[in-house]
Parts: structure tokens; C-alpha cells; sequence
């Protein structure tokens, strides 16, 4: 994976886990980097010890980078360094579950849906009624919410929203676009060998 970085600032004092933030690692503001990918330039943000945003490109292609801080080399700081290291990974097929620590900024309800999409596996899909089934609502009632608070996530990929399909079937609703939606979805299923994809 290319890396692209802006200004540096000074490496980071302490280390950090994938997974859990170690006490007594230095705190940073706001910070990201942006790298290559299939579906083009992806950023990755992290702040005080834990990964806050992940976001694919915007429609027209350019990086999704507004109000995330300044650009970095991933290592200065090791939360980015292991994200973008995670991510490369993911994207080379070697990887399919992230070990990151996360900040989720969002309401209860978000929280609860984006911990439910951590939980559809690597190489499936799931609808909004069944993922709001799975988080213990009522899909009757609550599917619309839940597909409101997938398309609030702020960390794609890591929590995987574009494993979330129409109940029929059909590839639908997905911010940075259907194209590379069903480019994520087909290679999670190259990788576990699934059926290729017929949307």
C-alpha cells in the first residue's frame, strides 16, 4: 500500500498495543494519514491513543481528509502506524479481523448498531433488519434507525457497514459509492472463496 503523508510532527513517546491503549503512552491531538488502497486514497485518523476515523474516498476520488487533523507519516504516532499496518493487511487479503483501539463518538443506539456490525463475519452480508435483530431490536420498527446509524459510522471497513446489504438482496446505500462497496465485498469473498458477487 502507498502511504501518503503530509508535515511531520515528532514521533510519539510510549507505545501502543493493537487493541488496548497502554497506560502512560503519550496523548496527541488529532492526526491521520492517508493511504492507497483498491478503492482509492483512505484515511485513517487517530487521537489520544485510538483510531476515531476511517474514511474511504469521497465519490469524486480525493481523500475524505477534512477536519481530522494534521497529515503525519504513520510512524509518528503507533496507533496510526499499527491501523495503516492493519489496513494494508486487510486490503492484501492477509487479514480479517482488526485488533484496533477504538473511539466511537456517537449516541447509545449508534454504538449498539456499530458493535453489532463488528460481529457480521468477514466474507458475509447481512440486511438492516437482520442486523437490528442481531443487536436485540425489533427489525419491524427499528431497521431504519439502524441503517441511519450505519450510515453515521465514522470508521468504515474496520466496522464494516458495507457488509450491510438490502433485504432482497440488493446492494444499496453506501456513502462513498456502490462501486466500491461491491469492491470490499469482492475481495472478503475472493479471500474465504465465497460465490462472486451478482449485483
Amino acid at each position: 500500500m502507498d502511504v501518503t503523508t503530509g508535515p511531520t510532527r515528532p514521533a510519539q513517546e510510549g507505545a501502543v498495543q493493537a487493541g488496548l491503549v497502554q497506560e502512560g503512552a503519550a496523548q496527541a491531538g488529532l492526526v491521520h494519514a492517508v493511504l492507497g488502497s483498491p478503492v482509492g486514497p483512505v484515511v485513517v485518523a487517530v487521537e489520544d491513543g485510538a483510531v476515531t476515523h476511517l474514511r474511504l474516498p469521497r465519490t469524486d476520488g480525493t481523500p475524505a481528509a477534512d477536519d481530522v487533523g494534521e497529515r503525519v507519516d504513520p510512524g509518528d504516532d503507533p496507533v496510526l502506524a499499527e491501523a495503516v499496518r492493519q489496513l494494508a493487511a486487510y486490503f492484501a487479503g492477509e487479514l480479517r479481523d482488526f485488533d484496533l483501539p477504538l473511539r466511537y463518538a456517537g449516541t447509545a443506539f449508534q454504538r449498539k448498531v456499530w458493535d453489532g456490525l463488528r460481529r457480521v463475519p468477514y466474507g458475509t452480508t447481512t440486511s438492516y433488519g437482520a442486523l437490528a435483530e442481531s443487536v436485540g431490536l425489533d427489525p419491524r420498527t427499528t431497521a431504519r434507525a439502524v441503517g441511519a446509524a450505519n450510515g453515521a459510522n465514522r470508521m468504515a471497513i474496520v466496522v464494516p457497514c458495507h457488509r450491510v446489504i438490502g433485504a432482497g438482496g440488493k446492494l444499496v446505500g453506501f456513502a462513498a459509492g456502490l462501486d466500491r462497496k461491491r469492491t470490499l465485498l469482492d475481495l472478503e469473498r475472493r479471500v474465504v472463496g465465497g460465490p462472486a458477487l451478482l449485483f
